[in-house]
């Protein structure tokens, strides 16, 4: 099988790439670079001035260049020849007069050497034409760039006015320190934030940065960390790159490893070429570091790869200062009369940056053709010339001295003077002043003003660049950004961007992974803000964004899901009717208080039974009645609390157990009357018969009204909202107030209940059949040890357990009255109705 050639490779791969063209057409360029200087492009400055004749000049560049023009410059020569072109074509400027260039020396073939010559001791500087002040004293405008650098060391020697083409340069810009020379370039002011925002974009967050150490990278590293701070982007590694390569060499090492172990995957460059910085750039791609490059448009360079990837961390994206494309450019190239220009069309695509991929990807030729023959390739397409920005910077400062020599004109017309050529002029102080306020419209509409102390507004044009073998690369427009618009209209992308790897997900460049929602970020000491840990948010606690510093804490009729994403509502919770417990609690209720109301039925029917008689009547009335109602008393502390129940809940508590343990009280120092005196005086058996055990009763419930009176006064008992026991519900609750007045209620009818049980408990071994005072002790037993169990339970439960602890003590201990006092007697009633022991008891006692 035949090999393919490296030609037939790149631009097949390049075709299935065409969809990014169509995205931006046309400005999708293709760069062919065949220049014997492998290590990049536009290595060279260029000089040239411009003047004005009179009458035709057709065979006046046959004379000017009779050498080859050198192919490093096609791009600047043919900008000039356009230009120059179009403006004496023109009728409206510089009518009846001719606007030519001429290329100064051969600045173009090797700018150092004649820098070299310029500054030797020895030269006599009057041969170098407009550098120095003339003999003839003429002032023709000089273009000089695209190095800076250059055009200082030429202004340095000469008072002539000076444009220069390169990239805007603050060093340049001291008008009291350079008075002749002139930026045709915008100012870099928003390069900074179109950076940024191209970050913040595709949320890049830990960035490297490489600047050259001087002032202009200074500068762009002071706006740079100033934008980054703002918007929360932070610096991964920053080398500063010394200019002097000694200096370099040095730390070279140290700035290798710093980029290639640093997780950052996009760097930001900023710096010029022909530097160490370059040199730098070129070791890390030596190295194979793999990352974003995001820089300016002059690192747009040919990198003389021998592999093949269209990995995109090799690629590079461009900001590079807005221009309108130059329709009439193309015309001009394909029908550009070779009789007047010495060039030849062919040679020059050998020598130019891009040219327009967009018309090639119809060409049903393109599968076939080897293009190993770069020549024979360009006479079989239709091509489109892409300007660099130094070749569109040109083509306005042709148009900026075009107009100031038309200003001048018109000032001789006006001044009427006889002296001099017209079209000739000598006062450089009124050619630089006039040339340093000029301010037009080119011809593609583009507003061009030569004052850059007025705050002007700056757009740029963002690329993406891939390079090939054999010194191919793919330039591709994916968005723009202008600083005027507003801050969210500002920066505008393709949205169906695709990435050279075929796919859309974005290239991430992060230190920590994004903290999802449900957890906060967690700062560690001596690091970056962008490097972090995640933790799960506290409870009830929520973060519904990534990245979040603080989760939110849900309010109080809200709580967190499972996620802990956002707060759903609470549901409203309490002891129910129809729940089970409350369904379980409201039986049981309903259920004893039956059977005590039977229990008072039978002890009513049967009141003259002497087990009935026995131990006053009356009292056993009362304790039943109590007990009824402390059943029913339990039914407050279900359903849905108010502040009326909340209260009566804890006053029906406390006042009917009082008369209950009262009663039992009652009964048991009856009992032990009725048993211990056994040859009683009149008085005390005046104070049996007489009922005067009775008396404890009211005095110990008037005794407890007066305890939940004061109760009720300072700290009553109120509704709470409880939304801690039970996730994701609102427990209604009452709660207590005072806890000292419940406890001292509670604590009163212990002591009751302690001291019914210490009576009974005497009176235990009285001699009998059936001894009442067994069971009283019984049922106090089991009085106590219910409230005694009751109070730990109860303090270690929250919500609606604590509602059913107190009701079942409630019902557990009127049970274990009712059981132990009542039951057996119910039993001799029922059962046993001929056991007469109790009455005999009685009649002893009474004889």
């Amino acid at each position: 099988m035949k090999k393919l050639s490296a030609f037939t490779i790149c631009f097949l791969l390049l075709k299935l790439s065409f969809i990014l063209c169509c995205l931006t057409e046309p400005n999708c360029f293709l760069r062919i670079n065949k220049s014997e200087d492998k290590h990049g492009d536009m290595r060279t400055d260029c000089g040239f001035f411009l003047r004005t004749l009179e009458g035709p000049t057709d065979h006046y560049y046959e004379e000017i260049f009779k050498h080859r023009i050198p192919e490093r410059r096609y791009e600047f020569f043919m900008v000039l020849f356009f230009a120059t072109d179009e403006i004496n074509k023109n009728p409206y400027i510089l009518p009846n007069t001719s606007l030519l260039f001429v290329n100064t020396v051969d600045l173009c073939h090797d700018t150092l050497d004649v820098l070299d010559v310029l500054h030797s001791p020895v030269n006599n500087s009057e041969d170098f034409i407009n550098y120095v002040c003339q003999e003839n004293g003429l002032c023709d405008v000089d273009l000089t760039g695209p190095s800076w650098k250059t055009s200082l060391k030429l202004t340095i020697q000469s008072r002539t006015p000076k444009v220069f083409f390169g990239s805007f340069n603050p060093n340049l810009s001291d008008h009291d320190q350079f008075p002749y020379l002139h930026q045709i370039a915008t100012k870099e002011t928003y390069l900074s934030h179109g950076m940024v925002s191209l970050l913040l974009h595709f949320r890049w967050t830990w960035i490297g940065v490489v600047i050259s150490d001087n002032d202009q990278g200074i500068q762009f590293l002071s706006d740079l960390r100033e934008e980054m701070q703002r918007h929360g982007i932070c610096l991964a590694f920053l080398n500063v790159i010394p200019e002097t390569l000694q200096m370099y060499m040095t730390k070279a090492m140290i700035y290798d490893k710093q980029i290639m172990t640093s997780s950052a995957k996009v760097v930001i460059i900023y710096g010029k070429m022909n530097s160490t910085l370059e040199v730098s750039f070129r070791r890390w791609e030596y190295l194979g570091s793999q990352r974003i490059w995001i820089t300016t448009s002059q690192w747009d360079v040919v990198t003389n790869k021998k592999e093949f990837s269209l990995d995109f961390f090799h690629g590079t994206v461009t900001f590079a200062q807005h221009r309108v494309e130059l329709a009439k450019f193309r015309n001009f190239m394909q029908t550009i009369n070779y009789n007047k220009y010495p060039v030849n069309v062919s040679e020059s695509m050998l020598g130019w940056k891009y040219f327009n991929c967009s018309i090639s990807k119809n060409s049903n030729e393109m599968d076939q053709f080897a293009f190993n023959n770069t020549l024979e390739w360009t006479a079989l397409h239709k091509y489109d010339m892409a300007l660099s920005e130094e070749g569109y910077n040109l083509y306005n400062a042709v148009y900026a001295v075009a107009h100031t020599y038309h200003e001048l004109l018109l000032q001789q017309v006006e001044s009427q003077k006889t002296s001099g050529v017209k079209g000739e002029f000598t006062d450089c102080q009124q050619v630089s002043s006039l040339l340093k306020t000029r301010v037009f419209i080119n011809p593609v509409g583009e507003l061009v003003s030569m004052n850059h102390r007025e705050n002007q507004c700056a757009k740029y044009d963002i690329f993406i660049i891939w390079n090939f073998p054999q010194d191919l690369g793919l330039k591709v427009k994916i968005g723009s950004y202008f600083s005027c618009f507003p801050q969210s209209q500002q920066l505008h992308l393709s949205e169906d961007l695709e990435w050279a790897t075929g796919g859309t997900s974005v290239p991430s460049s992060i230190c920590s992974l994004p903290c999802t929602a449900g957890f906060r970020k967690i700062h560690q000491d001596g690091t970056a803000d962008c490097c972090f840990d995640c933790v799960q948010c506290p409870e009830n606690e929520v973060s519904n964004e990534t990245d979040m510093e603080q989760c939110v804490r849900c309010p109080d009729d809200k709580y967190a899901n499972l996620e802990q994403t956002h707060c759903v509502q609470r549901a409203v919770s309490f002891l129910a009717y129809e729940d089970p417990l409350g369904i379980a609690l409201v039986s049981m209720a309903l259920s004893f208080s039956a059977i005590t109301i039977l229990v008072l039925v039978t002890f009513v029917k049967y009141k003259d039974a002497p087990i009935v008689k026995a131990n006053n009547r009356i009292l056993s009335y009362i304790l039943l009645i109590s007990l009824v109602f402390c059943f029913l008393c339990s039914l407050l502390f279900i359903g849905h609390p108010n502040q009326a129940t909340c209260i009566l809940q804890q006053i029906t508590f406390g006042i009917f157990f009082t008369v209950a343990i009262s009663t039992v009280l009652a009964k048991t120092i009856t009992v032990v009357m009725a048993f211990k005196l056994t040859t009683p005086g009149r008085r005390m058996r005046g104070m049996l018969t007489s009922g005067a055990p009775n008396l404890v009763i009211p005095i110990c419930t008037m005794i407890q009204f007066v305890l939940c009176g004061i109760w009720l006064l300072t700290s009553p008992p109120f509704i709470v909202r409880d939304i801690q026991s039970e996730q994701g519900k609102t427990v209604i609750i009452c709660n207590k107030g005072s806890v000292i007045s419940f406890h001292v209620v509670l604590g009163y009818l212990g002591s009751l209940a302690l001291a019914s049980f210490t009576v009974a408990f005497l009176a235990r071994n009285l001699p009998d059949r059936f001894n009442e005072a067994k069971f009283l002790t019984f049922s106090m037993l089991v009085f106590c040890s219910v409230w005694i169990t009751f109070l730990p339970v109860y303090h270690s439960t929250r919500g609606k357990i604590m509602v059913v602890v107190e009701v079942f003590s409630i019902l557990a201990s009127s049970a274990g009255l009712l059981g132990c006092v009542f039951v057996p007697k119910c039993y001799v009633i029922l059962v046993r109705p001929d056991s007469n022991f109790l009455q005999k008891c009685k009649n002893k006692l009474l004889h």
